[in-house]
């Protein structure tokens, strides 16, 4: 019954959505009405990097809850959450990322920081990457380098021009009429693309020459997923805007976007209060981020991040497999077709492991456990795998 009013009332987004009825969550594990429990390897799409419902996250949850709700839009009001989760998250990050604007998620996260470049630089022209992806409203949709995706929207922002992603041809459009360029230092939906260290830098230097800033979505790649707390510490090339989401929250609804007091003077004036939001910053969210962040930092999970690359890399390989690819936890396995992967995913699966493609590769499967996942669950994944591969292959 659920799930025919699950399919009645709640909009979709294709045909044949997983459905899965859960019961309840934790650790590495999803749990449905009807006893069955899968392994969840995507942690809600790069979400749950602590397993679900984590101890100490659930903890700051009740104590916040017996404390207050929302209490004023975004801004207004001094919030002890807000402030005790900022202070420890901007320790973390060079000087230049000072201050953070609290919102409910990437796409948000990704939107502001489009708005900031242009009101800071009042410049209107944005360079993004083919096969990127940064979210699904409108600003965000037009700078993804996915036609498929944009082309039933047009018309988007204009003056947004691609290039390709690790190509130094692309250098070409950054000029001075450029507000930012935006990417992703690991491409994620695009099929777990890494970017060149020389390329950033080269990116960077240029972005510096014009006067257009640099704009890192490191919405899937933060917190730990790459054996740094973000991708762009892995690379020591600092962008001027860093935007971030998924796991921020353990769980909880919440993106962000940090840059410089300098630069975020230009949402104060001309007018005053020019971005605005409701509920970011909501200080349920903001106490299970605190949360969350205190426990990636006092852990292992960094170095947890290192080993899972370094077993997934070493055991994955054989006929059938192109290649793994990828940092940390943060990884994708591509197969030698559409078919096998689908034949993979599906028998998983039925085996109790949730995997997943890419919305851009069908070809790739994403690869994001849970850094708590132990190695007896990560061996068990893997050899699922090889023996699914093998089963279609040979």
């Amino acid at each position: 019954m659920n799930k025919l009013l699950f399919k009645k009332l709640i909009a979709q987004t294709s045909d044949n959505p997983i459905s899965l009825e859960i019961s309840h969550a934790n650790g590495v594990f999803l749990h449905t009405t009807d006893g069955k429990k899968f392994l969840d390897f995507i942690s809600g799409i790069a979400v749950s990097s602590l397993g679900h419902n984590h101890p100490k996250v659930i903890e700051a949850l009740h104590e916040q809850i017996d404390k207050h709700l929302h209490v004023m839009v975004y801004g207004e009001f001094v919030q002890k959450p807000q402030i005790e989760f900022a202070e420890l998250l901007l320790r973390q990050l060079p000087s230049k990322l000072e201050q953070i604007y609290l919102v409910n998620s990437g796409t948000e996260a990704n939107e502001g920081a489009l708005k900031l470049a242009k009101k800071y630089t009042e410049r209107s022209k944005f360079v993004a990457f083919n096969n990127s992806y940064h979210g699904d409203t409108h600003g965000s949709l037009s700078v993804t380098g996915r036609d498929v995706y944009r082309d039933p929207y047009l018309p988007l922002l204009p003056d947004i021009h691609f290039g390709d992603f690790n190509s130094l041809e692309a250098l070409k459009l950054i000029d001075d009429k450029t507000a930012a360029v935006i990417m992703e230092p690991i491409q994620g939906e695009g099929g777990i693309i890494p970017a060149k260290k020389e390329w950033l830098e080269a990116i960077q230097e240029k972005c510096s020459e014009v006067g257009a800033l640099l704009i890192y979505d490191e919405i899937q790649s933060g917190f730990g997923r790459t054996g740094n707390l973000f991708a762009f510490q892995y690379y020591d090339v600092t962008p001027d805007i860093l935007c971030i989401a998924k796991a921020m929250g353990g769980g909880m609804p919440i993106g962000g976007f940090i840059s410089s007091k300098e630069i975020f003077q230009a949402f104060k004036y001309n007018p005053p209060l020019n971005h605005v939001t409701t509920f970011g910053g909501h200080p349920v969210s903001c106490a299970a981020a605190h949360a969350n962040l205190k426990e990636i930092l006092g852990g292992d999970y960094l170095q947890r991040a290192e080993h899972i690359e370094a077993k997934v890399k070493e055991k994955l390989n054989g006929k059938g497999i192109v290649e793994v690819r990828g940092i940390g936890a943060m990884l994708g396995l591509e197969l030698v077709s559409k078919e096998l992967t689908e034949k993979v995913v599906t028998k998983c699966f039925e085996e109790g492991i949730l995997l997943g493609w890419t919305l851009h590769s069908n070809t790739l499967i994403r690869l994001a456990p849970p850094l708590i996942i132990s190695d007896q669950e990560l061996d068990h994944v893997l050899d699922t795998i090889l023996s699914a591969i093998k089963l279609f292959v040979d």
